[in-house]
């Protein structure tokens, strides 16, 4: 049996009730997980508050230094299962999460496994959010496959890797990644395509029956929020798609702006009459016109 590890990692005295609910749903598993391990940023304030509110069923780690990167590849080098899962401090995983994960992993060339992540906003889903936006706020978004199948790469608040491939393509990109507060990130991209680019014959499969539901705050439903997010979500791509990951590796992307371009805004010019399409439209140009600037950005800086 292929034992499993799964890695949670905060930064923050005040995520203490988010991650509490993420540990019980971890805990009522159908699938019981081997190994539960958190991993804290290095402020002794922060590991003092934690380790006195946790069993030692939870095994809590620190990171070297602050950032979702180095926590995840701290909670890596500290993991003993063969199957390594990520799951967000502000994420409730479904009961057979985990079970549906690691089913996948009967296929040996399969290196990771992604699940669905659905958005539960603490106070209503804004009427002008479009679903195709949702990657914004963490979660799966309308127009990725509905069934089974091979990507590029999962979303980072439910992904799950086998330990042997760190061994052969190394850790997360420390420079790019959630810092706090600051929103850089697509470190999931990018070592999934060196994965998929160094092991021979890898895939990665999403597969929407493992489910988790990511609290979203109400400081995410703003037009601001919005800007910055996709701002930023154009400069880390703009940062990974250097020498070594090129531009052809943004197929994801292309096809996902096709989708925006081709079928979601056509679709709701059909009712363009109806305030809240228009407004879903209007934010969804928005958003694509933060990102082309937050790459513009990248590049330039990167020279």
């Amino acid at each position: 049996m292929t034992d499993h590890s799964i890695i949670i990692s905060t930064y923050s005295k005040e995520r203490a009730r988010y991650l509490s609910e993420c540990i019980t749903s971890l805990l009522n598993q159908s699938l019981k997980p081997d190994e539960i391990i958190l991993v804290l940023d290095p402020y002794p304030d922060l590991i003092e508050f934690y380790k006195s509110r946790f069993s030692k069923d939870i095994l809590i780690v620190v990171s070297e230094n602050p950032g979702l990167s180095n926590a995840r590849n701290t909670g890596i080098k500290n993991a003993n299962g063969d199957i390594i899962c990520f799951l967000d401090d502000d994420a409730l995983a479904d009961e057979k999460w985990l079970e549906n994960l690691v089913n996948n992993y009967t296929d040996k060339t399969v290196a990771g496994v992604g699940g669905i992540v659905r958005p539960s906003w603490e106070q209503g889903n804004p009427k002008w959010f479009p679903e195709e936006l949702n990657w914004i706020v963490g979660c799966s978004y309308k127009g990725l496959p509905e069934h089974k199948t091979t990507v590029r790469n999962p979303i980072g608040c439910n992904m799950s890797f086998r330990k042997e491939v760190f061994d052969k393509v190394g850790f997360f990109r420390t420079d790019i990644g959630r810092f706090g507060k600051n929103l850089l990130a697509s470190e999931e991209t990018e070592i999934s395509i060196r994965i998929l680019r160094n092991i021979e014959k890898s895939k990665i499969i999403y597969d929407p029956s493992a489910v988790v539901h990511h609290k979203v705050p109400k400081r995410r439903g703003s037009f601001k929020y919005v800007w910055i997010r996709s701002f930023y979500e154009g400069l880390s791509k703009a940062i990974i798609t250097d020498k070594s990951l090129n531009s052809k590796k943004l197929t994801t992307e292309s096809s996902y702006l096709r989708y925006i371009l081709s079928i979601a805004i056509p679709s709701r010019c059909k009712r363009i009459y109806e305030f809240e399409e228009l407004s879903k439209i209007l934010v969804s140009i928005f958003s694509i016109s933060a990102v082309f600037a937050g790459f513009v950005t990248g590049k330039l800086v990167r020279g």
